[in-house]
């Protein structure tokens, strides 16, 4: 066997290559195959270093997975070289903390039989992955089954979520393991995963169809350093007011996140004009904006603009709008703010004094739709989106700002997450960005038209108003947590049972 060294070597680079799996590379098999290599580097080691091997594997995968936090730290955080590469280091120790607890508990408690481990390993990373998306308010990014928006379990995912799918991954890289060793008798738990995919296949949710819309998605294309220039405010709103009247024939039209780069008092003005031209053109436009309340909060929010029953005239107080509720650390609000602000200009970035909307919030009514919106980050986070889509939800609607993450795989991951929203709650999704990536997804998860990258333009198709409903959309992820606390009490009886 491996020095404790070169075993942690061997795991970091197994991590690396790990992150190949998601997109834009989709080379799913290598993360159950990573996995599996852990699990056999780290059988017979002791519980403090099986840890270290779990911190060595989730730290190659996040520094690898994640460097498109990066960018936005170099370009746009004001900090140097070091300090930004610093940071980024203490963040993907934090995350990699969670599969060293993974891998300190399974060889701390489950360590005796190959049975116990392959029962107790997913079950350990499945409560990781989701502590990972919740502590410090969350960041779930890279959960394992999000390799599979071209994998064979996808056709699992509207009824186990993203989470059961990477139970079923982790399960069948911890039953490889035995296999490697010729235990015949693991090949159950691959051909029962098969089985699984191949009846979700052959009998997916029913899908109903339900009309068509025409919709009009805008990609403004506003560089970043540019966006929040006080003099480029009105050439920003009036590149978007241009872009858009060619199409006001349509049923919707959808600006991105924070499109109108200014405090909502601040163009009132230019809302009741434009308010007017869309109501003329009779059709409704969706735009990110920062609102504020009576108390003077500030909040990144989506404002319907246009002829519906629950719009009419312009006015700050229409109740036709969304506010963000899962704001970005640093980004939108920061803790700490007295300590950390002074220190860097990294800490005051703009627009990083939000307040949090509601969880459940009513959905967007928009052309006699209703869409359940969520903004940027929130897309990340399946419960938050499912809790706001009701039997009349119509569409789904993500909007972003991608620009901070300049020619990175960050926006493509982005965008496979928004594709599992889709699979997951069998509806629709619009996706509207500042430089992409702007696209429409049907509800079988797959990207019908897209706008290319970093180019100007708006995606105007007609999208079947389509309707699957999905077991996960109806139970969510309350029912993987018994499967993971089962697996547990099996792996825990039989830790030590021969037979």
């Amino acid at each position: 066997m491996a020095t404790p060294r070169i075993a942690m070597l061997i795991a970091l680079l197994c991590g690396a290559i790990s992150h190949l799996a998601f997109a834009p590379y989709d080379i799913w098999p290598l993360l159950p195959l990573s996995l599996t290599a852990l699990l056999w580097l780290s059988q017979r080691a002791s519980p403090k270093h099986a840890a270290l091997m779990g911190l060595s594997y989730g730290f190659g995968q996040f520094a690898f997975g994640l460097r498109w936090v990066h960018v936005s730290i170099d370009q746009f955080g004001g900090l140097p070289l070091v300090v930004s590469l610093l940071l980024m280091a203490l963040l993907c120790l934090y995350l990699a903390l969670y599969p060293a607890l993974v891998m300190g508990l399974l060889n701390r408690y489950f360590n005796d039989r190959p049975l116990s481990r392959v029962l107790a390993f997913p079950a350990l990373w499945l409560l990781a992955e989701w502590a990972r998306g919740w502590m410090l308010t969350g960041f779930p990014w890279l959960w394992l089954g999000y390799s599979q928006t071209e994998g064979p379990l996808t056709p699992l995912i509207p009824y186990l979520g993203v989470l059961g799918v990477g139970l079923l991954l982790s399960l069948l890289a911890a039953a490889l393991v035995p296999l490697l060793a010729r235990r015949w008798g693991y090949l159950g738990f691959p051909a029962a995963i098969a089985l699984m995919a191949a009846g979700a296949a052959l009998m997916p949710p029913k899908v109903t169809e339900h009309g068509s819309v025409d919709v009009a998605l805008v990609q403004g294309n506003i560089e970043q350093s540019l966006k929040w220039r006080p003099e480029m405010l009105w050439p920003t709103l009036l590149k978007y007011q241009d872009l858009s009247r060619p199409h006001m024939d349509a049923d919707m039209v959808i600006w991105p996140e924070a499109a109108v780069p200014a405090p909502e008092t601040m163009v009132s003005e230019f809302l009741h004009q434009f308010e007017r031209a869309v109501a003329f053109r009779e059709t409704e436009v969706i735009t990110g904006i920062i609102s504020m309340d009576e108390q003077e909060h500030f909040f990144n929010s989506l404002l319907v603009l246009g002829p519906g029953e629950h719009n009419g005239p312009y006015s700050p107080h229409d109740a036709n709008r969304y506010h963000k509720h899962q704001l970005l650390p640093i980004g939108e609000f920061v803790p700490m703010e007295d300590w950390l602000r002074p220190l860097a200009p990294f800490f005051n970035l703009p627009m990083s004094s939000f307040n949090r909307g509601g969880f459940v919030q009513p959905n967007l009514t928009v052309a006699n739709q209703h869409l359940t919106p969520a903004i940027c980050y929130e897309i990340a986070f399946p419960e938050l989106v499912r809790a706001n889509v009701h039997d009349n939800t119509n569409l789904l609607l993500t909007v972003s700002n991608d620009a901070w993450f300049g020619d990175s795989i960050g926006p493509h991951q982005h965008m496979a997450i928004a594709q599992m929203r889709a699979l997951e709650l069998g509806r629709p999704l619009l996706r509207v960005t500042n430089n992409g990536i702007t696209a429409i997804v049907d509800v079988h998860g797959y990207i019908q038209a897209q706008l290319p990258q970093f180019e100007t333009g708006v995606l105007r198709e007609i999208v079947p108003l389509q309707r699957a409903d999905t077991p996960f959309r109806e139970y969510g992820q309350r029912p993987l947590y018994f499967i993971a606390a089962t697996l547990l009490f099996l792996a825990w009886r039989w830790r030590r049972d021969p037979n």
